[in-house]
């Protein structure tokens, strides 16, 4: 009798604690729909480093400059030319569905008039005012996304344990009360960002001086959430985040992670620096923001304002250029999913929603056609997104006696093209279904 209780509460407590599990990915998948639709973000670098164009806090860090030098920028960030209305634009008008812009950096500047330290754009910098409200205001009234970028160190705070690369103030394990006041200090300001803000996503960086646990990343976790239970964190919390984030080079391989983002400046430098005129094309951002959905991620792709807050010529041209692209062929980017592998079509790919309509993203000319190998599907129809052409296809190595669908050759004349990138939608007669075996011998003719 007690042996069938027993097994009887077994049962019980494996049914209750699977359906719980699977009610944990429900909500997980449900919150992060909005991230997987969404695809692209503007990442915003802003800060001290804008001044003199040097590298954001690790310019100071690896004894570049003095820490002293470094924070006599303070007198140089104005923003006396900062118009929020003008960044939502441009940022709207690139195609962005959200925006992530650093709070507060390495450094322990923080551009909100926080309580905690007088390191900030109101109490030390010549601009006198909280420059990080009016941004997230006119984003919520656009209809974008809010995404905050929170340094978890702050080298520039005197009861944080590190300063320089050849400077360490203290370890923990020697002055547990002066860790337990930086812990005050960064969880205090993390709770006035989620009071005042409201994040839909926290980006966390610098997590690599401190294990989760001297973090207390699992409480930090919890106290946002208790916030906000759709917010969401990229992975840069000791493994208490929700996303990965792969930074400048495209993963070659798909990520494991079923949600990640590649984040990635347009020059070489995350902040503005006058001297680093190595801009990337928009054909070349396109080239990568197109592989990114390709393979299921977003890109966060990176500005970085002056002092005074406007915003680089360079930089404004380009995400005007992304914008038309992505504008004009927004039916296959947000919202979709991964596209089919590259055995199949040697170039990016997206897929609808419901898998019947494959997005063929096409770099340059074709000379006249386009390749698609595999597809066992028929197509129903071909047209150019964006531009409305019908196109023609042939089928070519399809035989009665195998089930190797044949190559499908799609025809591409030179006047449906795209100045950047040129993408088809097929209108297949199911869902995508894929041929993956190595082919056939002859049997019977």
């Amino acid at each position: 009798m007690i042996k069938t209780f027993l097994t009887m509460l077994t049962v019980l407590v494996t049914v209750t604690t699977n359906a719980q599990t699977n009610d944990s990915i429900l909500v997980q998948e449900q919150k992060m729909q909005w991230f997987k639709d969404a695809k692209l973000g503007i990442f915003i670098h802003w800060g001290l480093y804008a001044v003199d164009g040097i590298d954001e806090s690790w310019s100071f860090y690896n004894g570049y400059i003095s820490h002293e030098d470094y924070l006599k920028q303070t007198q140089g960030f104005t923003a006396k030319k900062y118009d929020p209305n003008q960044w939502v634009d441009l940022i709207k008008g690139s195609g962005a569905k959200y925006a992530v812009i650093t709070a507060k950096h390495h450094d322990g500047f923080a551009l909100w008039n926080t309580k905690y330290g007088n390191l900030n754009a109101v109490k030390s910098a010549t601009s006198k005012k909280d420059v990080l409200t009016p941004f997230v205001e006119k984003l919520r009234d656009n209809e974008l996304k809010v995404g905050i970028y929170y340094s978890l160190p702050d080298w520039s705070y005197s009861d944080y344990t590190h300063f320089t690369r050849d400077s360490i103030r203290y370890k923990i394990s020697d002055e547990p009360k002066r860790w337990d006041t930086f812990l005050k200090y960064y969880h205090g300001q993390l709770k006035e960002l989620s009071e005042q803000y409201n994040p839909d996503l926290y980006w966390f960086d610098g997590d690599w001086e401190h294990s989760a646990e001297e973090w207390q990343a699992q409480k930090v976790r919890e106290m946002l959430l208790d916030k906000n239970s759709n917010t969401i964190l990229n992975s840069r919390l000791k493994g208490h985040g929700d996303y990965a984030t792969p930074e400048q080079g495209m993963p070659i391989t798909r990520p494991k992670n079923k949600y990640w983002e590649l984040c990635m400046t347009m020059n070489d430098s995350w902040g503005y620096q006058k001297t680093d005129q190595n801009y990337k094309t928009v054909d070349q951002i396109i080239g990568v923001f197109s592989d990114v959905i390709s393979n299921g991620g977003n890109l966060l792709l990176d500005i970085g304002p002056k002092a005074d807050g406007s915003i680089p010529e360079e930089q404004a041209s380009l995400m005007k250029g992304l914008g038309r692209w992505v504008n004009k062929h927004h039916e296959a980017i947000y919202g979709t999913e991964s596209g089919i592998p590259k055995e199949h079509f040697y170039g990016p790919s997206t897929l609808s929603k419901d898998k019947q309509i494959l997005y063929l993203f096409v770099k340059g000319n074709p000379n006249g056609e386009v390749v698609l190998r595999g597809l066992k599907n028929n197509i129903n129809r071909i047209w150019v997104v964006g531009q409305g052409a019908k196109l023609e296809h042939q089928v070519v190595g399809k035989v009665y006696w195998s089930q190797y669908p044949g190559i499908k050759y799609i025809k591409v004349p030179d006047h449906v093209l795209d100045e950047n990138m040129t993408v088809l939608a097929l209108l297949l007669d199911g869902e995508a279904d894929l041929y993956r075996e190595d082919g056939a011998v002859i049997e019977s003719n």
